[in-house]
């Protein structure tokens, strides 16, 4: 049996070291800024919040086929088999390049959709990574991955809905959720449901958002896995990752604090935050 090695999108927003711990190998999303276009992987963040505020929104766009043949190219000559994990395709055309690209590989690459966005999709990652390291087969890493996804929640707050109007991703969310904004002046809350942005709830105020957030992950424990996931807040994000490892007993080491990368912040704006919880197995 092959070894398999692990190649997901920046959209998976793991952290660095994370990464390079359980060398997974990442294909970049593509940011559009007015005619000029920039893997994500090569903008930091304050070039990113740059960018944002001189052409007012950005878009981000899928990787290339191309960009994926060479992921996997790269990894197949070394000997591996390829397990990809892609975001969510309700809202991305990434799981269509990825898998147009495997095609070339003769059974080699097999391109799970992880139906997530963020820390729900890397969460399935890092299960498949640690997986995969242990010589497990493909069939029960891609079935641990679906499990992981099946437990897990996410609901996520934001500030504004103004870049989330103009970036054009959640078109079939947007009516209902502007008619409650505009008319109630509400803090809007979203989760994810079968890999598509849904209206979770609202609330009156940024902090009332902040505690609905907490007790939805609450409500979720024991946890296996926690993340918690923002946008140019980090001081609210640790008093999130705080707060929750106390009230569920989480170790707090072991929370996942990352900022959302473009994918998420181009239509989120500062001052999004969420938290990613993972139900323990029964």
């Amino acid at each position: 049996m092959r070894p398999i090695k692990i190649v997901t999108d920046s959209g998976a927003d793991l952290p660095a070291e994370v990464l390079e711990d359980l060398d997974i190998s990442v294909v970049p999303l593509v940011v559009v800024a007015g005619d000029k276009a920039y893997n994500e992987t090569e903008l930091d963040r304050d070039t990113f919040w740059q960018l944002l505020e001189q052409n007012g929104a950005l878009k981000t766009s899928q990787p290339s086929v191309g960009m994926y043949q060479q992921a996997y190219q790269r990894l197949v000559d070394l000997g591996n088999d390829v397990l990809c994990f892609c975001i969510t395709s309700r809202h991305s055309g990434t799981y269509s390049s990825a898998q147009t690209a495997a095609a070339k590989f003769a059974g080699r690459v097999q391109v799970v959709d992880s139906l997530g966005l963020s820390l729900v999709m890397g969460f399935q990652v890092i299960v498949a990574a640690k997986m995969a390291r242990l010589g497990a087969r493909l069939g029960d890493i891609v079935e641990a991955a679906r499990a992981i996804r099946e437990r897990s929640h996410v609901t996520f707050q934001l500030r504004t809905l103004e870049y989330l109007r103009r970036g054009g991703r959640a078109a079939r969310l947007m009516p209902a959720v502007d008619r409650v904004a505009r008319a109630l002046n509400l803090t809007i809350l979203l989760t994810l449901t079968d890999g598509e942005l849904k209206l979770s709830g609202v609330s009156r105020s940024y902090k009332q958002g902040l505690r609905r957030i907490r007790d939805e992950a609450v409500r979720l424990a024991p946890l296996e896995s926690l993340g918690i996931v923002h946008t140019r807040i980090p001081e609210v994000a640790q008093r999130m990752a705080d707060e929750l490892a106390a009230l569920t007993g989480f170790r707090r080491e072991s929370v996942i604090i990352t900022e959302l990368g473009a994918g998420m912040s181009c239509h989120g704006g500062e001052g999004m935050i969420g938290a990613v919880a993972v139900r323990q197995a029964p």
